[in-house]
């Protein structure tokens, strides 16, 4: 059954199962979010974000209306780039209507929250189709939501070990990242750099590559890509299909998607960290920024940090994702967000750490110990990676470049 835009008013949200809230569409298409009394008054709630985290266990959440968009924490939800305007045509929604777009792919969102359209009185939806509704019809839709720029799909593992990508998006449990048609070799870069963080200890999901011919369920002008695609293991879902909570950073600091290079810096994430996990969460955290300058990965913004609910209420840094070198393909880039006042990917300082620690409220030395073992470690491992095979020589050249040249820092 197709719904109305005009009764389409409010959204149901629910958090493993649960009703914690509504999200309100008022005045054309501003919206507001406000939570169930039964969720705000629960000491034994699971926590939906850190951003609504009061005092003493109890809620913060302004009564705030968000014009044309959804509040931060849903808005993150959502895709971004070509994923999101690929779904936003689907579904015959535009894709700046983020009420409708989410709508459409509330079923499958990241962690274990969940939209459905709300009706207060009970009632059945109005059977009069609109062009930008979501239609439940619409069976080609993939209906799951999860952020990035580069095309990706919830697929699963077939009998056979290949990878299908249901038609509705529905209990996927693996990402598929497309090759890029700009950046050569992107799929083998991240595969290689997830691998190396592997290496050194860091916490990673499982990795393949795999041909994109090989891949069922494409649409029409995926399947003309070639070349190597990357699956990730999705660590927001079970072996049996549950949902695990999580969020990333935008999400924790209540900031808007376009704005995830901006308003905080690393040493913000570390303070979070610091106070919600303790000094095990704060330096894995280090080590994989230190990762990141090591192998100029310059796209470690809010969304590229997480924290994951594994008991549903208490935060732990989420397995890393992401890692890519992006210097072969933008010689000038920086690092996404400020590590001690210092975007630079060229080394790790002595100084720069003493910044960054003052700024966290963390002790230094610790943290300048990290650098250098993550330094060593990293540089030891690469020299024997497996899986800096599947590289190109030019790009694997590149990389062992800027290992080298990024390690010099620490050993002052």
């Amino acid at each position: 059954m197709s719904l109305d835009p005009k009764s389409l008013s409010a959204l149901a949200v629910t958090l493993h199962g649960r009703q914690i809230g509504v999200i309100n569409r008022i005045a054309g298409d501003s919206t507001l979010f406000a939570f169930e009394d039964a969720y705000r008054e629960d000491p034994k709630r699971p926590t939906l974000s850190l951003s609504f985290k009061g005092p003493r266990n109890t809620i913060v959440a302004p009564a705030r209306a968000y014009p044309t968009r959804l509040p931060p924490f849903f808005s993150n939800l959502l895709p971004e780039g070509p994923l999101r305007t690929y779904l936003a045509e689907q579904a015959g929604v535009k894709s700046e209507r983020e009420f409708f777009l989410l709508a459409a792919l509330g079923n499958d969102l990241p962690g274990a929250i969940a939209v459905a359209p709300f009706d207060a009185q009970g009632t059945e939806p109005n059977d009069e189709q609109a062009q930008e509704t979501p239609d439940e019809h619409t069976d080609t839709i993939l209906r799951f939501s999860l952020a990035g720029v580069q095309l990706k799909f919830s697929a699963m593992l077939d009998a056979a070990g290949g990878l299908t990508i249901p038609a509705d998006g529905m209990g996927g449990s693996w990402i598929v990242k497309l090759p890029s048609a700009e950046y050569p070799a992107v799929a083998e870069n991240e595969f290689a750099m997830l691998e190396l963080a592997r290496a050194i200890g860091i916490d990673v999901p499982a990795t393949k590559l795999i041909p994109v011919d090989q891949i069922s369920g494409l649409p029409r002008d995926a399947r003309r890509l070639e070349g190597q695609a990357l699956c990730v293991k999705r660590f927001d879902r079970t072996e049996d299909g549950g949902r695990i909570h999580m969020e990333d950073f935008a999400q924790v600091f209540a900031i808007q998607p376009d704005d995830k290079y901006r308003h905080r810096s690393y040493a913000n994430i570390a303070s979070v960290l610091q106070a919600e996990t303790g000094d095990a969460g704060t330096q894995e955290f280090v080590r994989r920024l230190v990762f990141s300058v090591l192998i100029g990965n310059g796209d470690m913004h809010l969304k590229n940090w997480s924290l994951i609910y594994p008991d549903a209420r208490t935060p732990a840094l989420s397995p890393a994702y992401d890692f890519v070198s992006t210097v072969p393909y933008l010689p000038e880039d920086q690092l996404g967000l400020t590590f001690g006042r210092s975007r630079s990917l060229s080394s790790v300082t002595r100084d720069q750490v003493r910044r960054f620690a003052d700024s966290a409220g963390l002790a230094a030395s610790p943290v300048w110990e990290n650098v250098r073992e993550t330094t060593q470690r990293t540089l030891d491992a690469w020299k024997n990676l497996d899986a800096a095979d599947v590289l190109p020589m030019k790009l694997r050249s590149q990389i062992s470049t800027q290992i080298e040249t990024a390690s010099h820092g620490a050993e002052a």
